[in-house]
Parts: structure tokens; sequence; C-alpha cells
């Protein structure tokens, strides 16, 4: 008799099932085991033994899920390792990795049908029938050179590329033809080329990609990075906004995947990549897999499926979660936009970073790594300048395009001044408007979504708060209601006080649905689009707005951080930073850095085809260092004086960062339960411990919240630190007394 250790997708340890005889059970398969009296669970197989465990009684396995593994061996010590460092079971791993398929359901399990999985297709192209030989090639360009040069050039293309690179039968790939979709359906029309969709081998080598041409400044940048890969190191790529990262990626992922091996390229929205997906398509047709949370539960679990018994060629492009997809060959992990707050997971656990993930990957997957950034983050610096990773810098913009400039505007002085309409200082309109007298585009980037952050009574001071959560109620003009962004919770606008009765209730603030209205006002004639959550609602909404700006059917763009990630647009002249000053006011560590990447990454969409742009950042702190760097454009300067201070008060990359948060419905329990945890911690790692102290939410969704903060210092061991906060964790757990509160342990917070 054989025994089966089963993973559940449970925050509990494996169970062991008996394994039945003529049931070919393996490692790293899918099972259905029963749990209790009624419920099943998909479970997968983490090791079989044929030691018989010391329990009276054990259920067996009643059914295999499908005909491939769904956890690799790889995967498997990916697993462990995320469960171990960020201190959680392999339950919630599980639960995390595997989409829908894999997850419980009461009475019955799910299973998908293998046969309904499609292979990735490409198209091929041949010269039509009639054109198959040189003479009637020939003799059709005779008669139609003329009239139609283009459509003869494109026919010509066609047969050379057949010579090259076509079949017996004479068909080409798609991806090696620069055609567009309408060239190639006007030319099917008119019987000059047949087209055929035809199943992509993705595990063959020697494939031909046609990749874009390089400049000289890129080619040495894609040299260094080779070379640091050929010495098993991670490379760092920092280029400014508009240097050409993408290329460079695709020369890299073309390499791998003519050899047969995969591809992982994490982004950190997929909706916002939308430019760079389709680019990528049309590259490397067919082998391009899309993997995130709006997808149909079906599709991603078809999409694991079909990953986990394919052999390789695939190019993966997903969020944080495609880190768990089974890759079979892996040769290169991409990290774009590496510096994104996104990568982290902070909701559930366990509470990963993604691009730390990647590195780890690449690691135990023995493939390549590329972080790739306009403002890397401190800690992949870092990294760099001690040279754990290799550096490389494109300092300039590709082609004729040129970095912009950037205007700092003092929102005080232009008040004084009389320098200023509603919340526009005239330096910025003066820009928009000379953008839009020379048909080009703006952007305004406000970092905050809706009307008015908040309304408040100017006699009173009574300002609406939600009652689940400690904040204010948003204004949005509307829908007249006012809405917490954290749990939904929302009221119509009052117009009379509630405190105080009396009908003095002023809107406080502005957010983007304010600034499009004003900004409709004193532009009358301009098209304006906003881009936010609130707008952005579906991938479908969200494609409308950005290829209307993108088409020049829109004139003005208005949005939140979203518009700072992952777009060229050609026509944007000139950016506006509404109010820089609420970015560098964040109480966190990391406000001055992340303020910085914002601006940056936003002034980067001015100006990137060969006219310069320009930037307009208003703020009343027009000294302040972080605005400073920005206008010059020192991502250096920033780094090694956040670097200097960082060190000076011992955080990362000086430590590592783990903190621990409490949440009850009962706040004195909380407060009790805070300070005997924190006491705990004390003991056992003395000075090192901070707190405990009210999350900067202090409540959330009728939860109280407090946080104790500890920092280990580099060099003291991580893994005896872990199992110290295991121990103090577990006697929190087992006191009766604080029965009620949930200890949330998150390892490299922020």
């Amino acid at each position: 008799m054989l025994y089966a250790q089963v993973v559940l997708p449970l925050a509990q340890p494996m169970y062991t099932f008996s394994l039945d005889e003529g049931l070919a059970v393996g490692v790293g398969d899918a099972v259905v085991v029963q749990f209790g009296s009624s419920r099943f669970y998909t479970g997968i197989v983490w090791s079989i033994t044929d030691q018989k465990p010391q329990y009276p009684r054990l259920k067996p396995i009643l059914k295999k899920l499908y005909n491939s593994r769904l956890v690799s061996a790889e995967a498997q010590c990916l697993w462990e390792w995320i469960a171990e460092y960020y201190m959680s079971t392999l339950g919630e791993v599980m639960r995390m990795a595997l989409p829908s398929l894999a997850k419980p359901s009461a009475t019955s399990f799910v299973e998908l049908d293998e046969r309904s999985i499609e292979p990735p297709m490409e198209q091929f192209v041949a010269l039509g029938e009639e054109l198959c030989t040189e003479e009637a090639l020939a003799e059709y360009a005779l008669k139609h050179s003329r009239r139609a040069p283009k459509r003869v050039e494109l026919l010509d293309t066609i047969a050379d590329a057949a010579l090259r690179y076509g079949g017996e039968d004479s068909f080409v790939p798609r991806r090696l033809l620069n055609i567009s979709s309408d060239q190639l359906l006007s030319l099917s029309k008119k019987a000059l080329i047949r087209v055929e969709q035809r199943p992509v081998v993705l595990s063959s080598s020697g494939e031909v990609f046609l990749t874009p041409t390089l400049s000289p400044t890129q080619s040495v940048a894609l040299d260094a990075i080779r070379c640091a890969h050929n010495a098993d190191k991670v490379a760092l790529l920092h280029g400014v906004t508009g240097s050409g990262k993408t290329e460079i990626y695709i020369h890299l992922i073309a390499d791998v995947l003519s050899r047969g091996e995969s591809v992982l390229m994490l982004v950190p929205e997929i909706v916002i990549t939308s430019q760079l997906v389709e680019r990528l398509e049309r590259i490397f047709e067919g082998r391009v897999t899309t993997y995130h949370s709006r997808l149909t539960p079906t599709r991603r679990g078809k999409t694991y499926l079909r990953l986990s018994s394919a052999s390789g060629g695939e190019l993966i492009v997903g969020v944080r979660s495609s880190i768990f997809l089974p890759l079979s060959r892996l040769g290169l992990v991409v990290v774009d936009e590496e510096h994104d707050a996104n990568y982290k997971q902070s909701d559930l656990s366990p509470r990963y970073n993604a691009r730390d993930m990647a590195v780890v990957m690449g690691k135990m997957y023995g493939a390549k790594v590329v972080l790739g950034s306009a403002t890397p983050s401190l800690e992949s610096y870092f990294n760099a300048m001690t040279g754990k990773y290799a550096y490389v810098e494109l300092k300039e913009r590709w082609g004729e395009g040129v970095l912009p400039e950037v205007v700092i505007s003092d929102t005080i002085r232009s008040v004084k001044r009389g320098e200023r309409k509603t919340h526009f200082n005239f330096d910025l309109l003066r820009a928009i408007e000379r953008a839009l007298n020379g048909g080009d585009q703006a952007i305004l980037f406000q970092n905050r979504r809706g009307y008015a952050p908040y309304i408040q009574c100017r006699t009173c001071g009574y300002s609406p708060r939600c009652p689940h959560c400690n904040v204010t109620l948003t204004q949005h003009k509307a829908t007249q209601r006012m809405e917490c962004h954290y749990c939904g919770y929302n009221i119509p606008t009052p117009s009379v006080c509630p405190n105080c009765d009396i009908q003095d209730m002023a809107l406080m603030g502005f957010g983007t649905e304010k600034a499009v209205e004003e900004i409709s006002r004193l532009f009358p004639k301009a098209r304006v689009e906003r881009l936010d959550s609130d707008t952005s609602t579906s991938e479908t909404a969200f494609k409308r707005i950005v290829s209307s700006f993108e088409n020049r059917e829109a004139d003005i763009l208005v949005g939140t951080q979203i518009v700072t990630k992952g777009f060229d647009f050609g026509g944007v002249a000139t950016v506006g930073i509404l109010n820089a000053d609420n970015l560098l006011s964040a109480p966190d560590f990391r406000a001055s850095e992340r303020a910085f990447q914002l601006m940056m990454q936003v002034a980067g969409r001015a100006g990137r085809r060969n006219n310069r742009g320009r930037v307009i950042i208003q703020t009343s702190q027009p000294k302040h260092p972080i605005v400073q760097y920005v206008a010059s454009g020192d991502y250096h300067g920033m780094a090694l004086a956040e670097l200097a201070d960082r060190k000076n008060f011992g955080y990362p990359p000086y430590s590592h960062l783990v903190r621990l948060q409490l949440r009850s419905q009962n706040y004195e329990l909380l407060r009790r339960a805070s300070h005997y945890v924190a006491d705990l911690m004390r003991q056992k790692f003395g000075g090192r411990v901070m707190g405990p102290v009210s999350s900067a939410l202090e409540i959330l969704r009728g939860e109280h919240r407090s946080e104790i903060l500890l920092k280990i210092e580099l060099g003291a061991s991580m893994q005896r630190a872990r199992e110290l906060l295991s121990e103090v964790v577990k006697l929190a757990a087992q006191n009766e007394e604080y029965k009620g509160v949930k200890v949330v342990v998150d390892v490299d917070a922020w």
C-alpha cells in the first residue's frame, strides 16, 4: 500500500491519503479527495511513500485529474521556498498559484475538458496559385508596376521570403513579412495570395523572427546583457523613457524562442500594456499567451493545463501571478517596470513580491533574468551598485527623440501674482494652449479620482466619513454620491450639514473628474478624455479611451497613475503634474522614491518622437529635493541621497522589514493583543521591534488594525528570524484571551 501527502487549498498543513492499487498517481498530479462527510477538494500530490503513517484511518484518493502533471519538480521547489520565506502554508501558495480548476467546491469537483484545449495557431502566407512561377510573377509585375507599385512590391517581398524561409509548399510565416492586416486582406480578396492558419510547433528550435533594428547604443546594451547572462548574473536595464528597452527585450526573447525555450515576461498590469502585447504578437505570432485576472476562470484554467503539457517555445506575458504557471524549459524571465508596486502581493497570503520571485525562479529553473525600468527600485539599484546584479544603462532616447524640458511651477507664487485659474497655473495653461495650437496633445496627471477628495462644512468642520473605514468619503459628481474607495460604502451627497443643519457644505480639493470639468471649460474646443478606475471599468472601456487618444480623436487626457505606465503616444507635447504635493507627503519611508518614480514616468510620456516635449510640475514646494531631481532628470542623485538616508535609519535595502498587522472588530481586545505580541517579540528580538502603532488606515471594513514592525539588519539570519517570529505567532494563537484577533505577517513589507 502506498500513501500520498496531498496539499489542499487551505491554510493547513498537508494531509495524508491512501493510494489504492491500480490508480496511477504521481508526484505533482492533481487528485480528488474527500474532506469530511460530503466535501470534495482538488489537491496536489506532494510526495508518495510506502511507510504507513500513524493514523487509525485514512481516506483514499478518489480520482486523478488530467493527463499531465500540474506542478513540476521546479515548481514544487518554488512553492516550498515561497511558503518558507513569506511564512505561509503550501495550501495558501496553492490557492494563489492555481486557477479555479483546482479550487474547492462544496459537493462536487470541477474538471476541465482537456479535449477542448486548442493549440496555438499562426498565419502562413503564400503567393496565389496563378503567381507561383517566376514567369507568372514577372508577367504580373510588368502589367501592374505603374498602376500598383506597392502591391507588386509586397508580392516580391512574399516571393523572396518564400525562397529563404518557405517550406515545400512555399508558405511563409506571416511574422516574417512586414505586412499589415489590411494589406493581407486586400491581396487575399484578389486571390493574389493564399492565407492559412496552422498550428504552431512551439518546441521547435531554429525559428526565425523579424526583430527590429537596434541603434548602436541599444546594441551595446544588448551585448552587455548577454555578457551578464553568460556570467550567470541578473541584468538591471536602466533606460530612460523612450530609450527602446522593448527592442532589447525582443532580441533577447527571439534568442530564447529560437532555441525552443520559453520566456516569461512580467508586466505590472496587463490592461495598460496593450501596445506592448500587440507589438509582441506581430513579431512572435502564435507564441504569445497573456495571463491575468481579467480572463475568465475557464480560459485561465485551460491556459494552465495547456502549458502543463507543453514542451517549450512559449512567450507568456502576464501579471505577478504568472510566476506560478508551469513553464517547460524556461530560458528567460523579463520583469518590465520592475519598480512598480503592483508586483507586491499585499492582500492575501503569501504576500510575495513577483520581482524578487523572478530572481529566485531564474536560479531554480536555470533561466536568465532581466529587470528593466526607467526608474529602478532602490533595492535593484543597490544590488547593481554592489555587484550582485549587472548594471546596463541607456541614457538617451531612441532615434532623434530627446528628453522633455521640465518646468517647476510654484502654486503659492502663482496665487499671489494672480497667475492661476481654478487649479491650473498660467505656466501650464500656456503650455497646453501651445500644444493644442500646434496640433499636439496634452496629458494631465492628478493622483486622485472622483470630483473632490472630500466635502466639509465651513461652519462646524464636519466631513462625511465611512462608518466601516477610517476615511472621508469622496465626492463623485456624475452620480451625485459620496463613496468610500476601500469598501464601496456610498451615500447621496448632502446639501445640508448633517451635524449642524446649515447649508454650508464646500468641496475640498479636486480629483480627475473635476479636473476634466475645469479644463473643458478653459479649452471649450478641446476634446477631453478621462482615464482612471471610474472610467476604465472594463478592458473594452479602457481600450476605447486609449485608442481614442492614440488616434488623435482626443486632445487632452486626464488621468491617475494609469497614465504613467506603458504608453507610447507620439502626439504628446505637454504633460502637466497637477498636484505634486500629495505625492511627497505620504507617511511612508518610500514616499520620496515613489514620488520621483511617478513624476519621472508621467514626464516620460512627453515628446517621444522627434519633438522635445514640456513637463509642468505644479507644487507649493519648488525647492523640495525630489522635485529638483525630477526637473534635472537626476536619478542617480536621488538614489544616492535616498540610500544614504535609508542607511542612517536602517531601512531597506540595508535591512529586511517584517510587518505584523493585527486585526479585530474589538478595539480594546486589539490594543491588549498588540502589546502582548510586541512584548513577546521584544523578548526574542530586542530593539529591532517598533510599535505597536495604529495602521495608516486605522479601520478598514469594520476591523480595527494595528501594526508592529520588525527590522532585521543585513547580515543577520532571516531564516532564524522567521523561526522566532513563527514561535511568537504560534504563542499568540494559543492564547485563549486573544482568539478573536487575526495576525497577518508580511515579509519584506512595502
